[in-house]
């Protein structure tokens, strides 16, 4: 896959209730606005992106991380007044969907729902 904005890729978001949802996005799009776009249950996204409300926290398996970019100081801010702050937290609308995520898994906290 390349990175040219047509191309898809599979992610997998599991909602608080254990509900599965298993979503295409497209290269380049947030993981917030793949959720948004696939009616995920917690991921509300109030900023719409901004880096500004929490709404949008997801859990990122550790053995994904090393393939997404690390968070920068502005999410990681952010990060410290979201409810149930995890190592593997991150907020979806920081993280850019690329080929290498495909088939990534995505936990909402139930603290969102």
């Amino acid at each position: 896959m390349t990175g040219d904005g047509n191309a898809m890729t599979k992610i997998i978001f599991v909602e608080a209730d254990g509900t599965r949802i298993t979503t295409p996005a497209t290269i380049g799009q947030s993981l917030m606005e793949a959720a948004v776009a696939a009616g995920v249950n917690g991921i509300v996204a109030e900023c719409g992106g901004a880096c500004v409300c929490g709404t949008c926290h997801c859990y990122v398996d550790q053995t994904w991380l090393p393939r997404i970019k690390a968070a920068e100081d502005g999410e990681t801010d952010m990060l410290e007044f979201v409810i149930d702050p995890k190592d593997i937290s991150r907020l979806s609308c920081q993280i850019k969907v690329s080929d290498e995520m495909d088939g990534l898994e995505v936990n909402v906290p139930e603290s969102q729902t």
